[in-house]
């Protein structure tokens, strides 16, 4: 069993960044960890991924340059570092664990959410 738990989300002005964090507890060894977000009216969509190990991430085309995934293994906690935020960037962040060891962009590959963190970026 693993949790997630998120935080750092909030309301942010066009232009500005925001991190959140997920911490994670249980049976996290050799787990990638993933980013989704979802839209009021849209189906959830990949954001960033990044294997356990640390050594390679992944991102959706929408946030390369802009979003910066990392982890603290020491600490057991991923977060997502969002710069240069648009309106289009409004939603409901989550966070994912697979104990598959590749960076699936599905979400049915992983196995365990965290409760979600709302993201509003206002114009």
């Amino acid at each position: 069993q693993v949790q997630l738990v998120e935080s750092g989300g909030g309301l942010v002005q066009a232009g500005g960044s925001l991190r959140l964090s997920c911490a994670a507890s249980g049976r996290t060894f050799s787990y990638a960890m993933g980013w989704f977000r979802q839209a009021p009216g849209k189906e959830r969509e990949f954001v960033a991924a990044i294997r356990w190990s640390g050594d390679s991430t992944r991102y959706t085309d929408s946030v390369k340059g802009r979003f910066t995934i990392s982890r603290d293994n020491a600490k057991n906690t991923v977060y997502l570092q969002m710069n240069s935020l648009g309106p289009e960037d409004t939603a409901v962040y989550y966070c994912a664990s697979t104990s598959l060891m590749i960076m699936s962009t599905a979400s049915n590959a992983y196995n365990y959410w965290g409760q979600g963190t709302q993201v509003t970026v206002s114009s």
